[in-house]
């Protein structure tokens, strides 16, 4: 049996890697690829003589998506960090994207709230919220490797969008939980969320100065894993003290691409310049690699999770039909205010995935409602999905007639 499972993690590592070179080239999110790899695979698995119930509860006991889905926020959070470059000059873009990312996430979250409590008349306005955040989240997952061939400030947009988007996103729907709480005093909720956001701020800055100055020391062969490990901790730690963890990982991977601007004065005397470059690069290069690998299983899984039963009810998909169209109005809505240079595909780029199955998966018990559909989830990521990839290709095909118009 050990041999069957290396065999399928080896063919679904380069079936992923085959995925990636055909996304590049054709802007379809290889994230579709996968999820559908996970549903052939889930049909197929007979053919060895292993029930798919029994793998399924291998999955549910061990809470394999879950833990699949926090290693790869936190590398994919980190990855987009050790991209991001801090410069006075980018300060409007960094405000704009992160009142896009707010706004959009608000006004999407009420929306697609008001349509749950229509379509399930038994669920509450605050379930709803909680159900409503994870749907209203843009996937840095599928952003990030989805716009490396657009112009330098727009894909920089949309990286620091779909991180904020992320990062508020799940500080809006943790807050949310505790909110709904019966025994929680509204204001006390409000207080202590407020203290933890600051505390986590201060935190982070103080932990990432002192771990690159670590860091940077250090002789052995050995250490940047060593430093994820501590990352990991780090986060695991103040998710158990109710911080905002993401902020730890954000903040640590802007300080190391931008220390330079974090070490002045007389910081700048305990930087080893060469020895922090050399530690960016590779650190940049095994984050990439790792959210890769994880990513690759944690879609995998989901789309053998997947029912595809669910796909066929009706009002599954008028109410998914619904959601999409909040999604797409609360970008519409989000950007108003701004002008943006391709305001049609600025908008079709808000995918929906990792983010979204990791916190609805995460909902607690207490708030779980049954006639809510993974199909719902489906049909959204596929969607948003596909409304990107047909949002790109169209900037390509525009891009390849100005190349010919030139010629």
């Amino acid at each position: 049996m050990e041999y069957y499972i290396i065999i399928a993690s080896s063919i679904i590592i380069i079936l992923s890697y085959l995925f990636n070179r055909i996304s590049e080239k054709s802007n379809i999110p290889s994230v579709l690829l996968l999820i559908f790899l996970g549903v052939v695979g889930r049909e197929m698995i007979g053919l060895v003589g292993v029930e798919k119930e029994t793998i399924l509860d291998i999955f549910t006991r061990i809470r394999i998506l879950e833990v699949l889905g926090t290693l790869g926020l936190i590398l994919i959070v980190l990855e987009a960090a050790l991209e991001l470059k801090i410069a006075r000059d980018k300060f409007k873009l960094i405000t704009k994207s992160f009142v896009i990312a707010l706004v959009g996430l608000m006004v999407c979250m009420f929306g697609i709230a008001a349509i749950l409590t229509f379509s399930f008349k038994d669920m509450g306005w605050s379930t709803a919220l909680v159900y409503a955040t994870p749907l209203s989240i843009i996937s840095s997952a599928i952003v990030i490797p989805s716009v490396a061939n657009l112009s330098e400030e727009n894909e920089e947009f949309h990286i620091y969008e779909s991180t904020f988007s992320d990062i508020l996103g799940i500080m809006v729907f943790y807050f949310l939980v505790e909110l709904a709480e019966p025994t929680n005093n509204n204001v006390i909720v409000l207080g202590d969320f407020t203290f933890s956001l600051v505390v986590t701020i201060i935190m982070s800055v103080i932990l990432s100065y002192v771990l690159i100055y670590v860091f940077q020391n250090m002789e052995a062969k050995v250490k940047l894993f060593l430093m994820i490990g501590v990352l990991f901790l780090l986060f695991s730690i103040g998710k158990l003290m109710h911080l905002s963890s993401l902020l730890i990982i954000l903040v640590f991977g802007l300080i190391l691409n931008n220390y330079k601007i974090f070490f002045v004065g007389k910081l700048r005397k305990y930087l080893r310049p060469m020895a922090i470059e050399n530690i960016r690069e590779t650190f940049l290069m095994i984050t990439i690699e790792s959210a890769f690998v994880v990513r690759t299983f944690f879609f995998v899984i989901f789309g053998f999770s997947i029912a595809l039963s669910t796909l066929y009810d009706i009002k599954v998909a008028i109410i998914s039909a619904a959601i999409i169209a909040i999604i797409y109005i609360s970008r519409l809505i989000s950007f108003l205010p701004y002008k943006h240079e391709n305001l049609k595909r600025a908008i079709a780029i808000g995918p929906r995935g990792l983010i979204t199955l990791l916190l609805f998966y995460s909902i607690p018990e207490e708030f779980e409602y049954e006639g809510f559909k993974t199909g719902i989830l489906l049909f959204v990521i596929i969607v948003t999905s596909l409304v990107m990839t047909s949002g790109l290709m169209k900037k390509d095909k525009k891009k390849e007639e100005e190349i010919s118009e030139v010629e």
